[in-house]
């Protein structure tokens, strides 16, 4: 099991390493080819904070600004279920072009003006949004990479998001052979595995680390993280049944990969484009 788990975290590392570099010659990429990550923080002493109330308050802006801003593709909230900090929370934006993020801003002042016309109607509202979060929040950029499983049915409330950061190394005996080789295995893996219901690839494009690599995969519970890596072990020796090949294959793949953190965050239904 711990090889497995050990091939599983060195193939996903130069699966997100190798998309953005000379070694892909893929097909094009998905329609979302870049996400907005804005990292929240709740505003702790905030004594009036309701989440019901504020997921109605999201939801108005999410129904006349976000839903109807033609650059926004997807938009969705994820809450802190496991991480370094307690207090925050994801927003995740997705864009067909770098060209469509400032003109999605542009059209939610637009959009802003339109749905809250009357100046005191803005007044009252943008305050009492404003007061669920702290002031300080921070933004990235990333680029799609090659890979992504998408959703066959729609994400549903509490649904599990792992996000996992990773810093691949760059191997100097690397090749674009041997790469495609084992990707081409971990993205079936991935595929076949049931307990994955979509993953998203990512490579930093803008932000402060040049090196992170980003996964997001979804699974139903918690409780599925350690079906989906016992199910990677069982697809994982259906692949290569001879144990001798498979530990190889691990070594080999393990030369690629760098540290990672792991962090885990839960869906809010109901606030989605």
């Amino acid at each position: 099991m711990k090889t497995t788990n050990r091939f599983f975290s060195a193939l996903t590392a130069m699966l997100l390493l190798f998309t953005t570099t000379a070694f892909s010659q893929d097909e094009a990429p998905p329609e979302v080819k870049y996400y907005t990550v804005t990292t929240m923080h709740w505003n702790m002493d905030y004594e009036g904070f309701d989440l019901d109330t504020w997921k109605a308050v999201e939801k108005e802006y999410m129904d006349n600004v976000t839903v109807k801003n033609e650059h926004i593709m997807v938009a969705s909230y994820y809450l802190h279920h496991t991480s370094p900090d307690n207090s925050e929370l994801l927003y995740v934006q997705g864009y067909a072009s770098w060209e469509a993020i400032d003109k999605a801003s542009a059209r939610n002042g637009e959009l802003v003006r339109e749905h809250w016309a009357d100046s005191t109607a803005r007044r009252e509202y943008f305050p009492k949004r404003n007061a669920y979060y702290s002031n300080k929040h921070s933004d990235e950029i990333y680029a799609v990479t090659q890979g992504t499983k998408y959703f066959a049915e729609p994400p549903t409330d509490g649904m599990i998001l792992y996000l996992r950061k990773s810093h691949p190394a760059i191997p100097s005996d690397g090749s674009g052979k041997e790469f495609r080789e084992i990707r081409d295995a971990h993205l079936d893996m991935i595929n076949k595995n049931e307990y994955i219901k979509a993953y998203f690839p990512s490579a930093h494009f803008y932000g402060a680390d040049s090196t992170e690599r980003i996964e997001a995969f979804f699974l139903n519970s918690l409780d599925d993280l350690s079906k989906m890596y016992a199910r990677n072990t069982e697809l994982a020796k259906e692949a290569i049944p001879d144990d001798a090949e498979r530990k190889a294959k691990a070594t080999r793949a393990a030369k690629y990969s760098g540290g990672h953190g792991d962090s885990f965050y839960t869906f809010v239904g109901g606030l989605s484009k």
